[in-house]
This record gives C-alpha cells, sequence and structure tokens, in this order.
C-alpha cells in the first residue's frame, strides 16, 4: 500500500510540476534563460530591432516598460510609433541571441479591440496575436497553414499564454530535407500538434527569407526570437526559452 501511494504521489508531482510550467503565470524551469521580466534592463540586454526592409526605427529601443494592467510590475508595449498604421516590419524586435530548436513561454495581454502583434519563431514562423481573428490569420494560428485555435482566448484585458515547442527546418548540403515543425498550447490547452510548416508568410516585410521564392526558399540562417509592431498596445512579459536538441521530427509535449 505504502508503495503504491508513493507512486501515485510521484506521479501527482510530475504532472502539478509539468502543469506549472504550461500557461499564464508558468515559472521558468531550470535550465531555461528568462529573455524578459518587465524590466527595461532586460530588454535593452537580450532584444534589440530587427532591421528588415522596412525598417524604420532606430535605437534605443522605443517600446515601453509601463505598469502590468492586472498585476503587480511592469511589463512591455509593442505600440512603437515607427510602427504606426501596421508597418510590421519597421519596428519589430529580435532576441540578439539566434536559437534553433526550442521550448518557448509567451504572456500577451491585448489591451483593444482588434489588436494586432505576432510571435515570430526563428524570425521566420509567425504564430499570430490577433484578437477578433479566427480565421486561418486569427489568433494561435500557424499563420496561413493552421487555422486559428481562438477558443481558449482570455480576451481582452486579460493574460495570455504561448508555450511552444519548435524544431528548425533540417538541411543538407544547403537544401531542406525537412520542415519546420510546432506543437503549441494556448492557456494550457494544445492546439496544435507537430504541425509542419511549410513557408514564411507577408513578405521580405515579415521576417528571414519571406522574399525567397515567395516565401519557401527557406534557408539554414539563424535566427531569434521576435515580437511584431503593429502600431498597436499589445503587451508582453514572463518570456523565457529552453534550447533544446531535437534529433527526431517530434516536437509534442
Amino acid at each position: 500500500m505504502y508503495r503504491i501511494l508513493f507512486t501515485v504521489a510521484v506521479t501527482l508531482s510530475v504532472i502539478s510540476n509539468a502543469h506549472a510550467q504550461i500557461g499564464v503565470g508558468a515559472a521558468v524551469p531550470e535550465g531555461a534563460t528568462q529573455l524578459f521580466d518587465g524590466t527595461r534592463e532586460m530588454l535593452d540586454e537580450n532584444w534589440t530591432y530587427w532591421e528588415g526592409p522596412r525598417f524604420a526605427a532606430e535605437l534605443p529601443i522605443k517600446w515601453q516598460v509601463v505598469d502590468d494592467p492586472t498585476d503587480e510590475g511592469t511589463v512591455v508595449s509593442s505600440k512603437d510609433p515607427s510602427a504606426a498604421g501596421g508597418l510590421y516590419g519597421a519596428a519589430d524586435i529580435v532576441t540578439k541571441k539566434k536559437f534553433r530548436d526550442f521550448r518557448l513561454h509567451v504572456e500577451f495581454l491585448i489591451t483593444e479591440p482588434g489588436g494586432n502583434s505576432g510571435v515570430y519563431l526563428q524570425n521566420r514562423y509567425e504564430i499570430q496575436v490577433l484578437d477578433g481573428d479566427s480565421t486561418i490569420h486569427g489568433m494561435a494560428a500557424v499563420i496561413n497553414e493552421r487555422a486559428s485555435a481562438y477558443w481558449p482566448y482570455n480576451g481582452t484585458g486579460d493574460w495570455n499564454a504561448y508555450d511552444i515547442t519548435f524544431r528548425a527546418a533540417r538541411f543538407e548540403d544547403g537544401e531542406r530535407m525537412e520542415r519546420a515543425m510546432v506543437t503549441l498550447y494556448f492557456n494550457g490547452v494544445k492546439v496544435h500538434e507537430n504541425a509542419p510548416i511549410e513557408k514564411v508568410w507577408g513578405g521580405p516585410n515579415s521576417g528571414i527569407d519571406g522574399g525567397n521564392e515567395g516565401g519557401r526558399g527557406i534557408t539554414d540562417t539563424p535566427g531569434g526570437l521576435k515580437l511584431q509592431a503593429e502600431g498597436h498596445d499589445v503587451r508582453y512579459r514572463n518570456i523565457w526559452i529552453q534550447e533544446l536538441n531535437l534529433d527526431e521530427p517530434d516536437t509534442d509535449f
């Protein structure tokens, strides 16, 4: 009986720890790196502007660190003046460090209806952040490839979380042999599992390789995590990443 109870206790502990690392408020696990903790210091230390074809901003980063609208502490707003009018690519911010395979946690809050931003994996593949859109271009979509999973969305004015495992495309002699792949939890609900990603959408202003063969010319150029400025006030906090080495094409977790 003791052995059975011990086994149940260990199992529940593992489940509890796993749950603690998914969803709003997820703790940074051992071995992960915090990319943004709400402070200006960490924003400037880990991030810079992406200097794509439409780049129009100037360092230091003009995304403002503001009070968290629901909790104590501070967060960052994507409302950069250089991106006013929806000029994505004009003032997007990207991590200075580049990543290959990884586990990622990002929390976001959309302040007003229609708020628009995006989370870019390897500065290529967009997981959409867009209030009010449940199409293949909408909230939690692997943009234009896997349709929106809108139902777990907490709505404007509340925090939401993406938990992602990503495997980069694989190449041999410069030729892509395996597509990038992603599994996504949205507010603790698994909404995409082992979803392959075919191309970069949005053209050259969107991200790396967006201008290559209509976005299908994926290269092995490394890229960072990018957050998109669309001229809207979308807040971000609690961003962390854990580098992985996924030999097999499996991102499920």
